[in-house]
């Protein structure tokens, strides 16, 4: 029997599976092992043979030297900001932790390449037991910080964390229950659903794991107090109370022109502007409860009008063209760098890959 000569690192091969939605015994049929070997592989109990590794590889569409190198900065479920960490299954957020901790290496990679934006997250922290007037001045803390007054709608959430050196993504195929998460580290990230088609809603969301960047660094996450905090930011945020308060005026009842209205300069969902308008005391219970209903009755819940461009990101496909122009690194040479089929770096970054050509793809993968 042939023997692998490189040292084979298990937890590649568990990223790699679990990045793919395979099951042990799912791999293990495409490869012609059992399930409890390839669980003995990802335990680093066993070391495979020359020809399962490449049969892993081309099972995986992750070349063979991928499995020979030791993870590196691991996402891990306990300190990624899931919003609804109880009702997504385990394997579907595995799914996603394993696809950031891909997406993590290519950011690694390009941030050892070029000088992407430094780091420039104010810390805010706020306990469990915050009153909604600290969660308040925390957002207002932020936007001060980074020069965007108290007055003024956000024309572009995503630049805002991008130019505080958050990296923004947006992961397809990760199914409808997952909103959004971010992870605070030595690069933050924050991610996007592209499935969720409402720009007025990413922009909440990103707020959201704003909010969490800001107050919860280094704190527990994914509890229902931290999670409404992050809402509770995020329209605090992208509605300050100086500037909502002032346009909204005094509506007792509302008009929903006017919120159409309010909705296309500060590119907030209705939704959020009502319950916005609420915790303000603009409108009373009963007024708050009659316009959900109403916006039910619209099935503006399931998609509302008015929506504002959508936002795209821009930090790393601006990385990918800087090194291009200056190291000649074509996407295509990354990928072979990072050992990725380039399907699986277009798949992790929205960014286009080309395949250069069949011989070059299939050297590239026997090395």
């Amino acid at each position: 029997m042939e023997k692998n000569s490189d040292r084979f690192y298990g937890d590649r091969l568990r990223i790699a599976r679990t990045f793919k939605a395979l099951t042990q015994a799912e791999l293990g049929e495409k490869v012609s092992a059992s399930a409890a070997f390839i669980c003995q592989l990802e335990a680093g109990r066993k070391q495979p043979t020359d020809p399962l590794l490449q049969a892993l590889s081309e099972a995986l569409g992750f070349a063979p030297s991928f499995f020979t190198q030791p993870v590196g900065d691991e996402f891990r479920d306990e300190e990624c900001n899931f919003r609804r960490r109880k009702t997504t299954p385990q394997y579907l957020r595995n799914q996603v932790l394993a696809h950031g901790t891909l997406f993590g290496a290519v950011v690694e990679h390009l941030d050892e390449r070029l000088s992407l934006p430094s780091p420039n997250i104010p810390d805010v922290p706020v306990n469990a037991n915050a009153r909604r007037e600290e969660i308040e001045r925390a957002a207002e803390k932020a936007r001060l910080h980074w020069g965007l007054g108290l007055d003024v709608p956000i024309t572009n959430m995503t630049r805002v964390l991008e130019r505080a050196g958050v990296v923004v993504t947006r992961f397809a195929g990760i199914g409808e229950k997952i909103d959004a998460f971010s992870r605070a580290g030595v690069r933050d990230v924050v991610v996007l659903n592209p499935s969720k088609d409402s720009p007025s809603r990413s922009r909440f969301d990103l707020a959201h794991e704003c909010g969490h960047l800001v107050m919860h660094r280094g704190m527990e996450t994914g509890t229902p107090e931290r999670e409404e905090q992050a809402n509770h930011f995020a329209a605090a945020f992208l509605l300050p109370r100086a500037g909502f308060v002032r346009e909204y005026g005094h509506r007792p009842r509302i008009q929903w022109t006017h919120l159409r209205q309010l909705k296309k300069r500060w590119g907030v969902s209705l939704a959020a502007i009502v319950r916005r308008a609420y915790d303000l005391q603009l409108i009373d219970a009963r007024e708050y409860r009659r316009a959900y209903k109403y916006i039910h009755a619209k099935g503006w819940h399931k998609g509302e009008p008015d929506e504002p461009p959508e936002e795209k990101h821009e930090v790393i496909p601006l990385a990918f063209q800087a090194l291009e122009r200056l190291s000649k690194k074509t996407t295509w040479h990354l990928a072979a760098d990072l050992d990725l089929e380039p399907s699986i770096l277009e798949k992790l970054t929205g960014v286009h890959v080309p395949v250069q050509d069949p011989t070059a793809r299939r050297l590239r993968l026997a090395k």
